[in-house]
This record gives structure tokens, C-alpha cells and sequence, in this order.
């Protein structure tokens, strides 16, 4: 980045979030239309969802990070791996990727941060990708830390992801005005460019990771989480974004508006599009999705496939181009995230790589685990 662009990039932040997209600062007809808008109208949101292609990707870490952070920091922002494996992606027809953010990289260096999200939007897309970014996430480690993040546990499963916000800030409220500026700021930055598919707000809020670090949890996270949420899409909105907002629901019962939990009430309430996680088998996932419709808007599954679980491609991805409903698989890469290992694998040792894996779709040297899949991918994103 040249002297020019980054000192712009520093006068948009501190001029609250004027909005100066190099790729597209011209606004189009929905944005105007709702430049101070709640949540889209069915309407609204049907017309956007109508203007992009069937949507299938993978929520994607390069092989060589092992989190967000490590993803995104200027030391180990690895450009090379993101665009070889994004040009992967690209091979099998896959347009959109979810990708995570955290409130610690802007906290350390919003401009370097909005710097690195503005070359990654300009490599993926190189690809003919756009990115559906997450903001905040419920899942894993509680206690994220800044700078050289620790080495993958050999053979567990997501050993080194973190959340955001972190424990302390979940449960400090003095820490919201930053949390604050990190949402307006980076949805700001962003808010017009068609490079931009969509803004995830939080990704499984009230998962008490049991498994892994149940013991350490907020007993009532969800009582710290529900509120913020709620605020962190106000935030988002109060930036203007052209692009829909949307948290997912992942677990529970949804037959009726009436049998949701609070904080998935909350989610299909403030979400413009209805996002939603399964990891069952086709018959379940087809369930899941006619509960969903009774809503009347686009649907998009932001996670799913887990092969040792019961959910394949061969099962799921059939279903989801029947119904018209956006896929994203979790992982495009085996890589320090070590998803190729099941959930179990915080219980239960790993000594060399499972037969069966759990996630991901290619080897690190591009070779793809399972060539059936990839050519089913291929054959059903097909223009």
C-alpha cells in the first residue's frame, strides 16, 4: 500500500466511517432505498438474493493460520497461500467464502487491518469470490491473545481458534465502546463494495463449547451475548451497509416462531437473510430448511459437512441447489486448524490422520481427498 492509500484509509476511520470503497463507492438502488433502514422487507432481501448466483463456498482459513488472528495479522498475513487456495476454490466453482474476523485486529491497527481485508477482498476476487465476513464468534477459546498464536495440539480438532469478543470483554461492558468502533468501523469501511457479500454478526452465541472449554465458560454467557448481539446489529446497520446482515441459528427447536429459543428469535429477527448451521444427515437437512421457509426469505447454510457425522456432500449439496439455498462447508484446506479431526478429538487421541475425515475438501498440496467430490461440486455449480 502506498502513503496515498493508506493515509485514506486512516481519514476514513477517523471521520466516522465515511464510506470510500476503492472498488465501488457509487451507491446502488438498494442501498438507497434502505440507507436508514431496519431489517430488509422480505422483498428487499428476495431482490438481492435474486441478483447473485446460487451460492456455494467453504468458511476458509488458509492452511497456514490456525486462526482468525493469525489469519489477519500483518506478521503471518500470508497473501501466497490465501490466493493459491482460493484459486482451489475457484477450480470447483465455488463464488463465496466465510471468512473471520476479530475485534482484536482492529483494536491493534485498524488501518493495517482495514489494509489487509481490502488486499484479501482484491485476491479473492481475482477468483470470482465474495466473501460473507463474521464479526464476532462463540466458539472455542475464550481467551484470545495478540501476536504469535501457539502451535496446533497434534490430532485435535480447531486446537488453537479463539473467540471474539474474549471472556473479559463478553463480560465488561466498559469494553463496548470499542467493540462498537470495531463493528461500525470495519462494516463502514466496507459498506459499498460489491466485493462484499454479506455481514455474519456472530457465529454460534450461545455455544458453551462443552467439550472443549465448558469448564471455563461464562456459566450465563447467553445473558452477556443476547444483549450485545442485539447491539452489535444496530451497530452494523447504523453503517449503512449495502449488503445483508444475518446471524445463524444452530441448534434447537424450530418448527414454530414459537419454539425458538430467545437468542435464535433474536437471530431470525434481525437478519435480513436466515442463516443456519447443520451437520446431519440429507433427510435432516431438508428438515431444517422447510422449517426455515415458513419465513419467507433467501436461506443460506453457512455451515455444514461433516463427514463422520453423517453429513456429505453427496447428501446435502443436491438438496441445497434443489431448494435454491446457499452452502458453505466448513474448510477448503487441512491445515493448522486440523479439522480433518472429529469433534471427539478433545476427548479421544488421534495419533496419525482418520481414514474418514471430518472437514475440508483438499490436501495441501491441492490434491483433493475425495475426487467424487469435488467433481460433484464442479457438475452442480456449473453456469
Amino acid at each position: 500500500m502506498n502513503f496515498i492509500k493508506k493515509t485514506a484509509f486512516g481519514l476514513v476511520i477517523a471521520l466516522s466511517l465515511l464510506n470510500c470503497s476503492k472498488k465501488d463507492s457509487a451507491k446502488d438502488d438498494l442501498h438507497t432505498e434502505t440507507a436508514h433502514r431496519g431489517v430488509w422487507t422480505k422483498e428487499q432481501a428476495k431482490t438481492w438474493y435474486e441478483k447473485q448466483s446460487w451460492l456455494v463456498g467453504a468458511d476458509f482459513l488458509p492452511s497456514t493460520a490456525i486462526n482468525q488472528l493469525e489469519m489477519f495479522q500483518e506478521a503471518t498475513f500470508d497473501t501466497a497461500t490465501i490466493n493459491r487456495e482460493l484459486g482451489w476454490a475457484e477450480s470447483i466453482g465455488m463464488n463465496t467464502m466465510r471468512v473471520y474476523l476479530h475485534d482484536l485486529l482492529y483494536d491493534q491497527d485498524s488501518v493495517g487491518f482495514m489494509n489487509r481485508l481490502d488486499v484479501f477482498l482484491d485476491i479473492a476476487d481475482k477468483h470470482k469470490i465474495k466473501p460473507l465476513f463474521v464479526l464476532f464468534d462463540s466458539c472455542w477459546d475464550p481467551f484470545p491473545k495478540l501476536g504469535t498464536q501457539r502451535e496446533p495440539k497434534p490430532g485435535v480438532h480447531n486446537s488453537g481458534w479463539v473467540q471474539s469478543p474474549g471472556l473479559e470483554a463478553l463480560k465488561d461492558s466498559t469494553q463496548y465502546p470499542r467493540l462498537e468502533r470495531y463493528v461500525k468501523g470495519t462494516v463502514g469501511q466496507f459498506a459499498d463494495d460489491k466485493r462484499v457479500l454479506g455481514w455474519d454478526i456472530w457465529n454460534e452465541p450461545d455455544n458453551p463449547n462443552t467439550s472443549s472449554y465448558g469448564a471455563v465458560e461464562l456459566p450465563n454467557k447467553v445473558d452477556y451475548v443476547l444483549p450485545l448481539m442485539k447491539k452489535s446489529f444496530e451497530w452494523a446497520r447504523s453503517a449503512h451497509p449495502s449488503q445483508p446482515l444475518t446471524a445463524g441459528i444452530w441448534a434447537g427447536d424450530w418448527t414454530s416462531p414459537g419454539t425458538l429459543k430467545p437468542i435464535e428469535k433474536l437471530s431470525i429477527e434481525e437478519s435480513d437473510v436466515i442463516s443456519f448451521h447443520n451437520y446431519e444427515n440429507a433427510k435432516e437437512f431438508e428438515k431444517r430448511i422447510l422449517q426455515l421457509q415458513q419465513y419467507d426469505r433467501p436461506l443460506i447454510c453457512t455451515e455444514y459437512m461433516s463427514r463422520g457425522n453423517g453429513s456429505f456432500f453427496e447428501g446435502s449439496l443436491p438438496i441445497a441447489k434443489k431448494y435454491n439455498v446457499g452452502a458453505i462447508n466448513w474448510g477448503l484446506v487441512d491445515g493448522k486448524s486440523q479439522t480433518i479431526y472429529p469433534w471427539d478429538s478433545w476427548k479421544k487421541t488421534y495419533t496419525s490422520e482418520p481414514e474418514l475425515w471430518f472437514h475440508d475438501i483438499f490436501r495441501k498440496d491441492g490434491k483433493p481427498y475425495k475426487e467424487e467430490e469435488t467433481e460433484l461440486i464442479k457438475k452442480l455449480t456449473a453456469r
